[in-house]
C-alpha cells in the first residue's frame, strides 16, 4: 500500500504534466500505482470534522451564565467550576473564553484648547546611553510644555530631587521669558507628600517655591496620566526623536543640542493644533519673570565643606580653599561651572564635571596649611612687649581685687 505522502508527491507530479513512466521513474513506485494515483480523487480523513471532547463541555452552560453577569476574569471563574466539579486545566478555560472577552475599555477624557499663558505642564522622563567604554547610563530629562503654543523645554540633569526641579524650573522660565499661571504635574514626591480626605498635602518646599515664584500648581487625579497628555507626548518624543542615535561629550553639550533641538521642533508646525510654537509663543501672554535675586535663590544648594577642602555636588568632589573646611557654603551650576560662595564671596570655580566619584582639585587649595598647622582662624592671644612698665606696688593689685595685703 502506498503511503499518502508518496500520493501527494504523484498528484504534484501529474499537475505539472509528467507522464506515469516518468512519474513512477522519479519516485521509485511501479507504473500502474503511479497512473492509478494521478487521477483518483482526494478521499477525506476519515477524523475530519469529527471534534475531540473537552473536560470543559458539560460546564459550558454554567459558564456563560457566569460571563453574562459580567465575570471574566478566569481565576474566578476557575474557582466556581471547580465548585461544580470542573478538574480541567485553567489553560483550556482561558482559551474558551477569550473569544467572549470584551474589549478593554479607556476612560475618555474632554479634550480642550489652554488659554494663552494659562498653563504649563511638566514631567521627567528617563533617557538611557552608553558610554566609550560600553556601559549603560540613565539620565533624567526634565520637560516642560506651554499648553496655548506647546513650546517646548528641556534640560537634562544628574537628580529629579526637588533642588534639580526647582532650579531647571527656573531655567525654563528663564527660557520662555515668563511664568504661566498654573504648573501642571503628576504626583511626584517632590511636590506632593500625600492626600487626606481627598486634598492634596503639599511638600511645603514646593509650595514656598510655587508662592515665590508666583503659578499655582496643579497636579492630575491619581492613575490619570492622560490629563497631562502634552507633556506626555513630549517625554516620548524625546525619547524617540531626539536621543536616539544622539552624540554628546557631557551634559553641557547635550543640553546645548537639546535646545537646539527645541528651537528647530517649534519651527514646524505642530501636528496637533496646526500652528507654528514659535509663531503662537508671540502671544503668550506669561506673567513676568521676578527679581533675578529670587530666582538665582533656587540655584543655590547647601553644603558643608570636608576636612579635605571639598564640597561634593552630583556625586563629584570640588575642591575649595582648605581654610573652608568644615563650613557651611552655597554651591551653584552657572554656565558650564559649578560656583562655590562663602559670604556671598566666590570661593572656587570649577568647569562642571560629569563622571561620578571623580576629584576636581583647586589650583593653590593647600597653600599655607603647613604653615598654620591646618588651623584657618588663629586663636586670639595676648603679647609678650619689650617696653618698659611702670613698677607698682603689690598691694594695688589687692586693692582691685578686693583684699588687703598683709605683708
Amino acid at each position: 500500500m502506498i503511503r499518502s505522502g508518496l500520493i501527494l508527491m504523484i498528484k504534484e507530479s501529474a499537475v505539472k504534466g509528467k507522464s506515469a513512466y516518468a512519474i513512477s521513474k522519479e519516485i521509485g513506485v511501479s507504473e500502474n500505482p503511479a497512473r492509478k494515483y494521478m487521477t483518483q480523487p482526494a478521499r477525506p480523513h476519515g477524523l475530519t470534522g469529527i471534534k475531540k471532547g473537552s473536560k470543559l463541555d458539560p460546564y459550558k452552560p454554567y459558564l456563560h451564565e457566569l460571563m453574562d453577569s459580567g465575570i471574566y476574569n478566569c481565576v474566578v471563574l476557575y474557582g466556581y467550576l471547580q465548585e461544580k466539579g470542573y478538574d480541567g486545566e485553567m489553560s483550556i478555560l482561558k482559551e474558551y473564553v477569550h473569544p467572549f472577552r470584551p474589549p478593554r475599555r479607556t476612560p475618555a477624557v474632554q479634550r480642550f484648547e489652554t488659554a494663552s499663558g494659562k498653563q504649563a505642564q511638566m514631567d521627567w522622563g528617563i533617557c538611557k546611553y552608553t558610554d566609550p567604554e560600553g556601559h549603560l547610563h540613565k539620565v533624567p530629562a526634565f520637560v516642560m510644555i506651554l499648553g496655548h503654543s506647546r513650546a517646548k523645554y528641556v534640560e537634562f540633569t544628574t537628580r529629579c530631587d526637588l533642588h534639580s526641579l526647582e532650579r531647571c524650573m527656573v531655567n525654563a522660565f528663564n527660557y520662555f521669558g515668563g511664568v504661566p499661571n498654573e504648573i501642571l504635574t503628576d504626583n511626584m514626591k517632590t511636590v506632593v507628600v500625600g492626600r487626606e480626605a481627598g486634598k492634596v498635602i503639599w511638600n511645603t518646599y514646593f509650595s514656598d517655591f510655587a508662592v515665590d515664584i508666583g503659578f499655582v500648581p496643579k497636579v492630575c487625579r491619581v492613575r490619570t496620566p492622560q490629563t497631562k497628555g502634552k507633556v506626555e507626548r513630549l517625554v516620548r518624543y524625546v525619547k524617540e526623536n531626539f536621543f536616539p542615535g544622539r552624540h554628546f561629550t557631557d551634559l553641557n553639550d547635550l543640553n546645548l543640542q537639546v535646545l537646539n533641538w527645541c528651537r528647530n521642533a517649534d519651527s514646524k508646525t505642530h501636528s496637533t493644533t496646526g500652528k507654528i510654537p514659535l509663531t503662537e509663543f508671540a502671544s503668550e501672554d506669561l506673567q513676568p519673570l521676578l527679581e533675578q535675586m529670587i530666582l538665582d535663590r533656587y540655584r543655590w544648594e547647601t553644603r558643608t565643606v570636608t576636612r579635605e577642602g571639598l564640597v561634593s555636588f552630583d556625586g563629584i568632589r570640588y575642591g575649595v580653599p582648605w581654610q573652608y573646611s568644615g563650613n557651611e557654603v552655597q554651591v551653584r551650576l552657572y554656565k558650564g561651572n559649578l560656583e562655590v560662595y562663602y559670604n556671598e564671596i566666590l570661593s572656587a570655580k570649577h568647569p562642571t564635571q560629569h563622571r561620578a566619584g571623580n576629584i576636581v582639585w583647586l589650583q593653590g587649595q593647600y597653600k599655607g596649611l603647613a604653615e598654620r598647622h591646618g588651623v584657618a582662624v588663629l586663636n586670639t592671644m595676648a603679647f609678650r612687649t619689650t617696653t618698659q612698665v611702670e613698677v607698682r606696688e603689690l598691694s594695688i593689685y589687692d586693692q582691685l581685687l578686693g583684699g588687703v595685703h598683709s605683708g
